[in-house]
């Protein structure tokens, strides 16, 4: 008679956090690879509190490390780094008026009973002591005061000192502090319905016709509508650039810099018709195989044309057949992201104050690149996911200050999230004469 073998101890939330937390401190790989690195085999609901424990240290890593290097003289290792950090952020969770009385005592323990399987006997010992001077620093912090100079707000709200004193100058200190709060809070689930039909009845309507909140718990429920592509996952801010371009039905129409594809979705449902007459276009790579893959899911007829804006697009787009020349494009460049950071979270500790200037120049070449391609009296519409005026209003200005340059700006729109309530992005439509 065979027996079954017994199947091994499950590894908890905590635990894999834990190890992925230890790669991010050893490398700071991006979080979105990081995150395909979680063990198969774990439960969802661990599998969803080990993104949401990641997720959370890499959001308040800052304070968090501030905090540790008041505590230790010399690093421990990357493990035990990675099980302090770990329990500093529930700290900082147990934290406010509703806070459970000795709750603080029970993440001591529990950190210190994680840590017996991570880390040596003289770590676990340095955990024990380390966690618990961490509970009180944390309880101790205040808020910074209204007017706190930049490299408070940048302890305490978890952000690289440069980007608060630019947002300060750009944005003024009541803004700044409402855009740093807004990025440390975890962003909702939303998601664009697609049809058939009506949304079902446990999707949240928000203010934005069209798309809805999920609930928490739901994300099981919603799978089938992903598989059948009757919702996109889908931040309202994304809805900005496509309002202003106005797409029309059998009217051609060029996405670029399009992968992976959420507004060529979003383009073509406006406009009807499948996307007849809907060309993307973008660099070859996995974004673009993820492109065609959710437009050919989708039920979407859009071209699709492989190719760099830089190298003669034109002549890209008629070998593939398509025009070489729209009625109407847009063009969502790369940027900062800093309008997406709520949920982009390990954005803010990669960028450098010198990337701005560097993306205004190749946000300055796209938009003259696109330009090409705009059919006499079309329209363009230049979009990004920043909030920084320089990518935004700047790089406009610039373009159409240039000698000769035949467009006029008709319209714009920015999105800043904190007054918003979705991702922060900006859109301006130009006229061609």
């Amino acid at each position: 008679m065979s027996t079954q073998p017994s199947p091994g101890p499950r590894v908890s939330g905590w635990t894999e956090a834990a190890r992925l937390l230890a790669r991010w401190l050893s490398g700071r790989p991006r979080i979105d690879d990081l995150m395909q690195e979680v063990r198969p085999g774990l439960l969802p609901v661990e599998r969803a509190r080990c993104q949401h424990l990641v997720f959370g240290v890499v959001r308040h890593a800052g304070r968090l490390e501030a905090a540790l290097d008041a505590l230790i003289a010399h690093p421990p290792r990357f493990p035990t780094r990675a099980v302090l950090l770990l329990a500093g952020y529930e700290l900082i969770e147990s934290l406010g008026p509703s806070a459970e009385p000795g709750h603080a005592a029970k993440i001591v323990h529990h950190a210190v009973e994680r840590a017996k399987s991570i880390a040596s006997p003289a770590e676990v010992g340095l955990v024990n002591a380390v966690v618990r001077r961490l509970a009180e620093r944390l309880a101790g912090e205040a808020e910074p005061p209204r007017f706190a100079p930049a490299a408070d707000l940048a302890r305490y709200y978890s952000h690289p000192d440069w980007l608060v004193r630019r947002w300060l100058a750009a944005f003024g200190a009541e803004d700044t502090r409402a855009l740093l709060e807004w990025n440390q809070r975890p962003g909702l689930v939303r998601v664009r319905w697609r049809g058939p039909g009506d949304a079902p009845a446990w999707l949240l309507p928000t203010p934005w016709p069209g798309f809805f909140e999920v609930p928490q718990g739901r994300w099981p429920d919603l799978a089938p509508f992903l598989e059948n592509r009757a919702v996109y996952p889908q931040d309202p801010g994304t809805r900005i650039a496509v309002g202003l371009l106005k797409p029309v039905a059998g009217e051609p129409v060029l996405d670029l810099c399009a992968a992976p594809g959420g507004k060529t979705l979003l383009i073509a449902d406006s406009a009807g018709a499948a996307g007849a007459g809907v060309v993307a276009f973008d660099l070859p790579g996995p974004s673009l195989q993820r492109l065609r893959e959710n437009l050919s899911a989708s039920g979407v007829k859009a071209g699709v044309a492989e190719g760099d804006l830089w190298r003669d697009p034109a002549r890209t787009l008629r070998e593939g057949g398509f025009p070489e020349t729209y009625p109407a494009v847009l063009i969502d460049v790369p940027c900062s992201n800093t309008g997406v950071m709520r949920h982009r979270i390990d954005v803010k500790w990669r960028l450098q104050e010198a990337d701005f200037d560097r993306h205004v120049r190749q946000q300055l070449a796209l938009l003259s690149g696109a330009a090409r391609l705009v059919s006499p009296g079309g329209r363009l519409v230049y979009s990004t996911c920043s909030i920084d005026p320089g990518e935004n209003s700047g790089v406009v200005k610039t373009f159409l200050a240039r000698a000769g340059c035949p467009f006029t700006l008709e319209a714009s729109e920015t999105a800043l999230p904190w007054a918003c309530g979705h991702d922060g992005a900006a859109a301006f439509l130009l006229r061609r004469s």
